[in-house]
């Protein structure tokens, strides 16, 4: 598997002013996961962000959602990568993004410990309850932010002879770029349009192993799917990922008001 360097824990950026929150709960076990929506604006762009140590991006999304409206869904649950639990006086762990498939389900608890048939339905239903706060239905797309370690993974993950060679289709690189500066799409529009915007960018294919991750989800079920990730504290770099997604995002996934008056 793929080791992740550590980031440290999180500090959110504050709420700015004629921003809303709307927040939903999960309980597993002992550990309490707060799924806080902010939103301001007009929101058109709506940002997913599902690791609570992974912040440069959240300040990111603020910063645009603070000129351009929109929301950000920021899981939180004590500025760390993985969930921990105790579930029946037993110790669980897994990484909160490989909850959205059953078998991802299995294999993420496997890999830290113990797995149970309690915890997995557990899972799955905390899964559920981020998607329906999130609403990808509604947005008609899947945006999530992530950030990574400096040298660890990143576009170069992706290339033949590499752990995640399997997960990708097509890889473009801009040797320009930090490499781990990146977008991944399971949409072949999008792919086009970053590559054209000499972006570090990978084509998920569709025949990707099933982690449980939300890319494999959104494939799954046919959400298209978009994740900048960037280094941590690439702050300037992050903002510059989500504009120009922004804007792909806008035209290939207008929302229905802007449809409907189509």
């Amino acid at each position: 598997m793929l080791t992740i360097p550590f980031i440290a824990n999180a500090q959110h950026p504050p709420v700015f002013e004629g921003m809303a929150t709307d927040t939903s709960y999960i309980v597993a076990g002992d550990l309490n996961i707060n799924l806080i929506k902010y939103s301001h604006g007009d929101p058109e762009i709506h940002f997913l962000t599902i690791h609570d140590n992974e912040d440069t991006g959240v300040k990111a999304a603020f910063q645009f959602i603070n000129v351009n409206g929109g929301s950000i869904v920021d899981c939180q649950y004590g500025g760390v990568r993985n969930y921990k639990f105790i579930y029946n006086e037993q110790t669980y762990q897994l990484d909160p993004n490989s909850i959205y498939t059953k078998r991802g389900i299995k294999l993420g608890l496997e890999k830290y410990g113990p797995s149970s048939e309690e915890v997995i339905l557990e899972m799955e239903k905390a899964g559920k309850t981020i998607m329906n706060h999130y609403n990808p239905a509604m947005h008609g797309y899947i945006f999530t932010l992530h950030n990574n370690g400096d040298g660890g993974f990143g576009i170069r993950s992706y290339l033949k002879g590499y752990e995640l060679e399997s997960a990708a289709d097509s890889v473009h690189i801009n040797f320009e770029m930090d490499p781990d500066d990146m977008v991944l799409v399971t949409e072949l529009d999008l792919f086009n349009r970053l590559k054209k915007a000499n972006v570090n960018v990978v084509l998920q294919s569709k025949d990707a192993p099933d982690d449980g991750s939300l890319s494999i989800y959104a494939m799954q079920n046919k959400i298209p799917y978009l994740n900048v990730e960037v280094q941590h504290g690439h702050l300037d770099e992050n903002l510059n990922l989500i504009n120009i997604c922004a804007g792909m995002v806008s035209e290939l996934y207008p929302p229905p008001l802007k449809k409907a008056e189509n």
